[in-house]
């Protein structure tokens, strides 16, 4: 398989994480979490479960077409953890 490199990262390495912001919520106390995987093969999104365990979800691409009633703010990898952090200790290891 043949990556592609920007500035010093593969494209297989690029990933965009999404606060899952509804009604009353910031980005700072989301709702949820996505993010988006960039392959060779193009995008690939998903979103973290309960279970601690990122899912396929369709959050990103229907935010992206209006079709979604919560909306998406982009995050920083550190901000990204820091939430996945906090819904663990929220939601426990088995959720």
């Amino acid at each position: 398989m043949t990556a592609v490199r920007k500035v010093g990262r593969t494209v297989e390495d690029e990933i965009k994480y999404y606060a899952i912001v509804s009604t009353g919520r910031t980005a700072q106390t989301p709702s949820g979490i996505a993010r988006r995987r960039f392959a060779t093969g193009g995008p690939f999104d998903e979103a973290l479960r309960r279970d601690m365990t990122w899912d396929a979800d369709a959050a990103i691409v229907e935010w992206e077409y209006g079709d979604v009633g919560a909306d998406l703010i982009e995050i920083s990898e550190a901000a990204a953890q820091g939430l996945i952090d906090r819904f663990r200790a929220e939601w426990g290891e088995a959720g």
